[in-house]
């Protein structure tokens, strides 16, 4: 899968591009607002060092969505993918995620 599309939709979606972008009560910073957990996550799945505090750098936000995306989403669609990005890595599984992939996919 070439998650470049799809992560440039998922950056309109969460954040407009705004790679100082602040939501969810601040536990969720950058273009791809994203939490310490995933953050955390990739790191042990990559053995990477990623901070929480380097959300906001659209280059290792960006990776940290890849390794996230490639481990959870291996093998699935653009949908499934981007459900995984906005509810964990069952997300696709999730009736709440629905209205987060018609959002993306109007981007796509």
């Amino acid at each position: 899968m070439n998650l470049g599309p799809l992560i440039a939709a998922l950056i309109t979606v969460e954040s407009n591009g705004n790679d100082t972008a602040i939501g969810d009560g601040g536990r969720a910073i950058g273009a791809l607002q994203i939490h310490k957990a995933v953050v955390v996550d990739a790191n042990r799945i990559a053995g990477t060092s990623y901070t929480h505090q380097q959300m906001t750098n659209r280059i290792a936000a960006r990776k940290v969505c890849e390794i996230y995306l490639s481990r959870y989403a291996a093998g699935k669609t653009n949908e499934e993918a981007a459900r995984i990005w906005n509810g964990g890595p069952t997300g696709h599984r999730k009736s709440a995620t629905v209205s987060y992939w018609n959002k993306v996919k109007k981007h796509l």
